[in-house]
C-alpha cells in the first residue's frame, strides 16, 4: 500500500528546493546547482504530479506553463491608479522640477533639502501585478491607467516574477517587463529564417510577446521583469522611503534592478545620468534613463499627482537619438478644438528602431524659426523616443531654388471658404469654421476613445465615413445609429456592424468624468474632468455651477 502522506511530503520539498534553485537563478542571477540537477528534479515533481492530481498545487513552479489560448485579452479595472512620469532631458528641466517640489512644499511645509532615491529606468512595459494572501492572483498591463489588460497566463510563464511571495501579504506591485538584449537577437533570428516580420527593438517585441494569446509563444520568448513599487492592503508602518520600499520588494522575492542609488542634490543626479548615459550599452537589457523619486514617502504622499503623472517623480531621459531627413511636403491637421497643426512629410528615415515618415512642425512661428522649407534636410529626433520632432536644418543642404515656407490663409480641411484665424497673444491658428468636417471627425472620435465613451471599433476612419454618409453630425447621432445603417458603409459585413451597434449601446454605461472627458470642452481634460465629476453629480449640477463655484 502507497503511502499518501510521503509523497505528498516528497512533492511539498521538491517544490520548495525548485522555487528556491528559480529565485536563485532567475533573480538574484546566482545558480545554487547545474541545469541538469534542476531539471531532474523539476522532471521528477512534474511525474509525482501527474501520477498523484490531488497534489497538484496552482503555483507550483511546473505550472508556470498552462491554460489553453485565449480568443481574446479581457480588460479590468487595476486596483491602483497608474500613472506615466512626465519626462525631462537636461540638467535646467532637472533643476526646474526641483524648484517646481519646493514651491509645492513651501505651501505645506518648509522643506528646502530633500533626499531622492534614483532607479535606473528599464526600456520595456509596465505590469501590474495583484497578489492576495501572497498568491499572485492577476497580472495586467497599465492600458489607459484605469483599465489595463489581463494578460496572467502570460506573466506566469516569466521566471522572475514569484507565483508566491515570501510573506501572506495583500498587494499590488508594479514594475517593468523588458527583453534581454541577447534574447532580443535570437528572437529576431528565428524570424528571419522563418520569413516573418522583425522586431524593431526589445521594447516592442517584449509587448509584442506579452501579449500573445497562447502563453506557451509568451514562455519561448524569455522575458524578464524588474519591480520597483508595491502598494500594500495593510500598513508597513517600517516602510518609509522609497529605497526601503525596493529592498521590501527585494524580500518578498522579486527582482530589483541593483544599481538604485540615494542622493541629497541635482549636481549629483546629473553625474550620475551622465554616467549611465555613457555606460548604458554595456549593461544586458536597455535603458532610456534615470527614475527621480523624492525618497521619503510621507513626501510623496504630499505632493501626490497631476492628472497625468506623480509631481514626486520624473523621468530624466538620456538625449535622444537623431537623423537626417528630406522634407517632402509640408501638410495640415486640424485637431479637435480647430487648432492646426503643420506637419512635415519626410523622405523616410529609420529612427530609434522605428522607420519616421512625418515629424510635427508645431506652429507657424516654429516654421519661421527654423526657417523650414519644402526641400530642406532637416535633423529629426524622437521625444521621449515616441513624437518625431524637428530640431534644425542641414542649410549646407539646402537647394538653390529654395523658397522661405508661406503660411497659407485658408486651409481646405477647415471646411466652407476654408478661413482661419489666429488670436492675439495664442501661437495657434484655428480653423475660423468650428463646423468642419476634419473638426468634426476628430471631436466625434475623440468622444469614442478609450479615456471618454469607449465606443470600440468607431476610429477616426470610421467616423469619416459616417459624416460623409450623412448619418452622424453631433454626439447624439452616433446613439440613433441602427445595424441597417451600418451595413450601407463599405468594408462593413453583418458581424462587424452589429459589433459596432453593441458596441454603441455598452457605452451608454459610462462615469461622468469619462463622459465629460469626451466632449472636448476648452479646458477640460481627463484631470479637470474627475475633479468636476468628485463635486458634481451630473451634467443638470454642473450646468448649474457658478463661476465662483468653478
Amino acid at each position: 500500500m502507497e503511502d499518501t502522506q510521503s509523497i505528498k511530503q516528497r512533492i511539498d520539498k521538491l517544490r520548495e528546493l525548485l522555487r528556491r534553485y528559480n529565485h536563485a537563478y532567475y533573480v538574484l542571477d546566482n545558480p545554487e546547482v547545474p541545469d541538469e540537477v534542476y531539471d531532474s528534479l523539476y522532471h521528477e515533481l512534474k511525474d509525482l504530479e501527474d501520477k498523484y492530481p490531488e497534489f497538484r498545487d496552482k503555483n507550483s513552479p511546473t505550472a508556470r506553463v498552462g491554460g489553453e489560448p485565449l480568443d481574446v485579452f479581457k480588460r479590468v479595472r487595476h486596483k491602483i491608479r497608474q500613472w506615466s512620469f512626465d519626462d525631462i532631458f537636461t540638467k535646467e528641466e532637472m533643476l526646474a522640477f526641483e524648484d517646481r517640489i519646493k514651491r509645492f512644499l513651501s505651501k505645506i511645509a518648509k522643506q528646502s533639502k530633500f533626499e531622492y532615491c534614483v532607479e535606473l529606468k528599464i526600456d520595456g512595459l509596465k505590469l501590474v501585478l495583484d497578489y492576495e494572501n501572497g498568491e499572485l492572483i492577476r497580472a495586467a498591463t497599465r492600458g489607459d491607467g484605469e483599465f489595463g489588460e489581463d494578460v496572467t497566463q502570460n506573466a506566469r510563464t516569466i521566471h522572475s516574477i514569484p507565483l508566491k511571495l515570501a510573506e501572506s501579504l495583500n498587494c499590488t506591485i508594479e514594475g517593468e517587463v523588458y527583453m534581454s538584449k541577447e534574447s532580443f537577437a535570437k528572437l529576431n533570428k528565428e524570424r528571419e529564417k522563418e520569413g516573418g516580420a522583425l522586431y524593431a527593438n526589445p521594447r516592442n517585441a517584449a509587448a509584442g510577446s506579452l501579449r500573445q494569446l497562447d502563453p506557451r509563444i509568451t514562455a519561448s520568448r524569455q522575458l524578464d521583469f524588474f519591480a520597483y513599487a508595491v502598494y500594500l492592503d495593510e500598513e508597513y508602518t517600517d516602510i518609509q522611503t522609497q529605497c526601503e520600499e525596493l529592498h521590501l520588494l527585494e524580500k518578498l522575492g522579486f527582482k530589483v534592478n541593483k544599481y538604485f542609488k540615494k542622493f541629497d542634490n541635482v549636481a549629483d543626479i546629473v553625474k550620475y545620468w551622465e554616467y549611465w548615459d555613457n555606460k548604458k550599452d554595456k549593461e544586458p537589457y536597455q535603458i532610456d534613463g534615470l527614475v527621480i523619486k523624492l525618497n521619503d514617502k510621507k513626501t510623496q504622499r504630499d505632493l501626490g499627482y497631476t492628472g497625468k503623472a506623480p509631481r514626486f517623480a520624473i523621468a530624466f531621459k538620456f538625449k535622444e537619438e537623431e537623423a537626417v531627413a528630406q522634407i517632402k511636403d509640408i501638410v495640415f491637421q486640424v485637431g479637435r478644438t480647430g487648432i492646426i497643426t503643420p506637419v512635415a512629410e519626410l523622405t523616410p528615415v529609420r529612427l530609434a528602431g522605428t522607420v519616421v515618415s512625418r515629424a510635427t512642425l508645431h506652429n507657424e512661428d516654429e516654421i519661421k524659426r527654423l526657417d523650414v522649407r519644402v526641400g530642406d534636410s532637416v535633423v529629426i529626433k524622437k521625444a521621449g523616443d515616441i513624437i518625431p520632432d524637428i530640431i534644425s536644418v542641414v542649410k549646407e543642404l539646402r537647394p538653390k531654388n529654395s523658397k522661405p515656407f508661406v503660411w497659407p490663409k485658408r486651409i481646405a480641411q477647415c471646411g466652407g471658404d476654408g478661413a482661419i484665424i489666429r488670436k492675439k497673444g495664442e501661437v495657434a491658428w484655428r480653423c475660423a469654421n468650428k463646423d468642419s468636417f476634419a473638426q468634426k471627425a476628430r471631436v466625434l472620435s475623440h468622444f469614442a476613445s478609450r479615456g471618454a465613451v469607449d465606443i470600440k471599433g468607431l476610429s477616426q476612419k470610421i467616423v469619416g465615413r459616417l459624416l460623409e454618409a450623412g448619418l452622424v453630425n453631433t454626439f447624439s447621432d452616433l446613439y440613433s445609429l441602427k445595424t441597417g445603417d451600418i451595413l450601407a458603409l463599405e468594408g462593413f459585413k453583418e458581424k462587424s456592424a452589429s459589433n459596432l451597434i453593441e458596441a454603441i449601446e455598452k457605452s451608454k454605461t459610462v462615469s461622468f468624468d469619462k463622459f465629460l472627458a469626451g466632449l472636448s470642452i476648452p479646458m477640460v481634460g481627463q484631470e479637470s474632468a474627475r475633479l468636476l465629476a468628485q463635486k458634481y453629480a451630473g451634467v443638470n449640477e454642473l450646468l448649474h455651477a457658478t463661476e465662483d463655484d468653478l
